[in-house]
């Protein structure tokens, strides 16, 4: 999940430009495909059906497994002592994962599907699953999930239901990764802070800032990019009851007044001189190692960058509530089963295996930085040990996901992030920016409409 250009560089590329390239149709219709030279028509559901039967296990012949992932960073080396470890329990099924950078993967997918050529098992971003659905890269798994008798009392609510669309899931929760409220204790020790300093509230926040650039720190920069700009102010919105599209993704509401309050906050910060201006990409990050930035609205991801870092004194918080409630923004890894050329029946039963054992084994990959989403993982010993992980973990009831619309991350990098960078860079001001941002995102959310409108 990583991308890490210099110490204290984003950890997860989620939101690169050609990730659009996933909106690109596939021509479908009702629930059968064609594929051309590689095979018979198949529907998604009897695929799903026949793949239900992995819950019984696999006793067929060996068979080995394509996974296709984009962790590339620091979150692979955990992935792949997984891999190892279900491999050597398992004689029959070897699991093979397939690594490209998210930007890429989110490309590279839905055309190996529809070729014919996908693998077998894939992990996708929860915000991810509703463009993938319509375009039947995706199997629907409620007969999965059936058959391995899971629920939301498996994970929680929230991650539970950010697997469906349209009344149908899509996606196993692998993890859950929310914002947290990184802060340099060698920052705030020089301006005779201490941890009894450390803001849950606006009020709190805005205090220690004043106090930090009393003795000329400026200490939280604002990020104009999505990384970690663009969160902050989605993690804004929700605190101040806003919403980011309307429930049928026909218009977007990011422009309301919760969405102005938001906006009006982060450059409050600039303002008063609590952040520079023209922060540059990762600048507040590298600041934050360089102890030149007190606090830093930054993902979960970062945690083992940060501990890779000599020297460098730190902690986290969950986000301090600047609205009038608790919420921040999070995303999950979800585990999903591609359609394949053909019914398959092997291949989908061990495919469900993989599944399965790997979403029951989750708490090793917390090692990556993550919160597994398995609340027996998150409750054990284990995980409460891993002290930054479970402060990131306090946040799953109230950490809120982008919304189940196809196509929609393509919408907001054109629209919604233009309009806070141009915000937060002082070329617009938030109410106009994110009016005119939300006039050409309703002018997509209908040919989006359109679009989509008779798929699945």
């Amino acid at each position: 999940m990583q991308r890490v250009r210099a110490p204290g560089t984003r950890g997860d590329p989620e939101r690169l430009p050609g990730r659009r390239a996933l909106l690109a149709g596939v021509g479908a219709t009702a629930g059968l495909l064609l594929l051309g030279c590689r095979g018979d028509p198949v529907d998604v559901r009897d695929q799903a059906a026949i793949a239900a039967g992995g819950s019984r296990g696999y006793a067929g012949p060996a068979i080995d497994l394509a996974f296709w992932t984009g962790f590339t960073g620091g979150d692979r080396p955990p992935m792949e002592r997984l891999i190892e470890r279900f491999n050597r329990e398992h004689d029959n099924i070897t699991v093979r994962m397939s690594v490209t950078r998210w930007g890429d993967f989110y490309q590279k997918l839905p055309a190996a599907v529809d070729s014919g050529n996908g693998p077998d098992v894939a992990v996708m971003h929860a915000d991810q699953l509703a463009t993938a659905a319509v375009h039947r890269t995706i199997l629907p798994l409620d007969e999965v999930t059936d058959a391995l008798g899971l629920g939301a009392g498996d994970f929680s609510r929230t991650l539970w239901d950010a697997g469906v669309y349209r009344g149908r899931r899509y996606g196993i929760p692998l993890d859950v990764h929310p914002l947290g409220l990184y802060y340099n204790r060698a920052v705030l020790a020089d301006a005779g802070l201490g941890d009894t300093a450390l803001p849950r509230s606006r009020r709190d926040y805005m205090a220690v800032l004043e106090q930090l650039k009393r003795r000329g720190i400026q200490g939280s920069w604002v990020s104009p990019v999505l990384f970690t700009g663009g969160l902050m102010f989605q993690s804004l919105l929700w605190q101040a009851g806003g919403e980011l599209f309307s429930e049928d993704g026909a218009r977007a509401t990011f422009n309301s007044e919760a969405g102005v309050e938001a906006l009006g906050f982060m450059l409050e910060l600039i303002q008063r001189g609590y952040s520079p201006r023209d922060v540059g990409q990762d600048a507040d990050s590298i600041a934050f190692t360089n102890n030149r930035n007190a606090f830093l609205w930054n993902g979960i991801w970062m945690i083992n960058v940060y501990r890779a870092i000599p020297g460098l004194e730190w902690g986290v918080l969950p986000v301090p509530t600047i609205g009038a409630q608790r919420a921040v923004w999070g995303n999950s890894h979800n585990l999903v089963l591609p359609r394949q050329p053909s019914s398959g029946q092997g291949r989908l039963e061990a495919s469900v295996v993989f599944v399965d054992w790997l979403s029951r084994h989750s708490l090793e990959w917390a090692k990556a930085g993550m919160v597994p989403a398995r609340r027996e993982a998150r409750e054990s010993a284990a995980f409460r040990r891993m002290t930054e992980q479970a402060i990131f973990a306090e946040q799953i009831p109230v950490v809120r996901f982008p919304p189940a619309i196809a196509g929609i991350d393509s919408v907001r990098a054109s629209t919604l992030d233009l309009a806070v960078n141009e915000a937060v860079l002082l070329r617009s001001a938030p109410r106009e920016a994110l009016n005119r941002a939300a006039r050409e995102a309703d002018a997509l959310l209908s040919d989006n409409l359109r679009k989509f409108r008779r798929a699945l």
